[in-house]
């Protein structure tokens, strides 16, 4: 299953060019976009879930010419967007009865077995009777994969999807993440680096509406090996390293003091030592360059 994209653009009517002219190949698996917010990432999900035109270029997957051919998409597409609202006093079994029924699935028994088989994905069978709108956060993020998934979508496209949640529902959600994009082409929009880290086998960074980097997390920290090195120095001494160096990134430490991070192919003065290298590190420099 492939997805491409040529040259796509989109300017909204405010002037603001969303995408610029970006080109993209993904294949089946777990596909990370990473950007900071702003990046353009959500336009360009928009974009490929047929909720919105492009002014230029084409998106084509598996032979469907998704401009030209919206519903053919829509009939395999899952998406489940940044904001996912629910309806109030309605319970996730009739709420996805509901949606099963509005994405074509006219024989109850079927929806019953696919709803069944959907909830238990999610770990939301035992909490199928309650109304969705009193579900917490990361329990309305696994009913928004249930809805996504009735259809058995060979497209899923998921938009920021774990900012807000906390660790143990971040750890659920990925998991079921990682559990149906093994067969399936899934889009993963972020601007959380380790949600890459810890979920896609191929990634892309974006900003400004252009892809800077696109490549794999474990060939992108490979390429940096032996050129990150950290150093811990005083506060006071920020502003003059990174006049100095280039540095990617720095933390406080509890003394005060603070730990930097610099991109060297050599050493780059003494108290530097080699560091372990990070897609924080991969993220950052890719944003230093643009």
């Amino acid at each position: 299953m492939n997805l491409t994209i040529n040259n796509l653009t989109k300017i909204y009517k405010n002037g603001v060019k969303a995408v610029d002219n970006l080109s993209l190949e993904i294949g089946t698996g777990m596909f990370g976009l990473l950007g900071p917010n702003g990046a353009g990432k959500s336009t360009l999900m928009r974009t490929i879930a047929t909720l919105q035109s492009a002014d230029t270029g084409n998106i084509n997957f598996n032979g469907i010419n998704i401009f030209e051919d919206k519903m053919s998409l829509r009939k395999i597409l899952g998406y489940l967007p940044q904001e996912f609202g629910v309806y109030p006093k309605v319970s996730a079994l009739n709420l996805l009865d509901y949606f099963a029924t509005l994405k074509g699935i006219a024989s109850k028994k079927e929806r019953q077995k696919l709803i069944d088989e959907t909830l238990e994905i999610t770990n939301l069978y035992d909490a199928r009777k309650k109304h969705v709108s009193t579900y917490s956060g990361g329990m309305k993020q696994r009913f928004g994969i249930a809805q996504m998934l009735l259809n058995n979508p060979q497209l899923i496209i998921v938009d920021e999807p774990t900012a807000g949640l906390d660790p143990a529902e971040r750890n659920r959600f990925l998991n079921i993440l990682r559990e149906i994009g093994t067969n399936n082409t899934v889009i993963f929009s972020t601007h959380i680096v380790d949600d890459v880290k810890e979920l896609c086998t191929d990634m892309a960074i974006m900003n400004g509406g252009k892809v800077l980097k696109h490549i794999t997390p474990t060939k992108a920290t490979n390429e940096l090996r032996g050129q990150i090195w950290t150093k811990t120095i005083s506060r006071n001494n920020l502003e003059n390293t990174e006049n100095q160096f280039e540095v990617l990134s720095s933390s406080y430490n509890p003394d005060n003091s603070i730990n930097v991070r610099v991109n060297s192919k050599m050493k780059p003065s003494e108290g530097f030592s080699i560091a372990e290298v990070g897609l924080e590190d991969v993220y950052f420099l890719a944003l230093r360059g643009e």
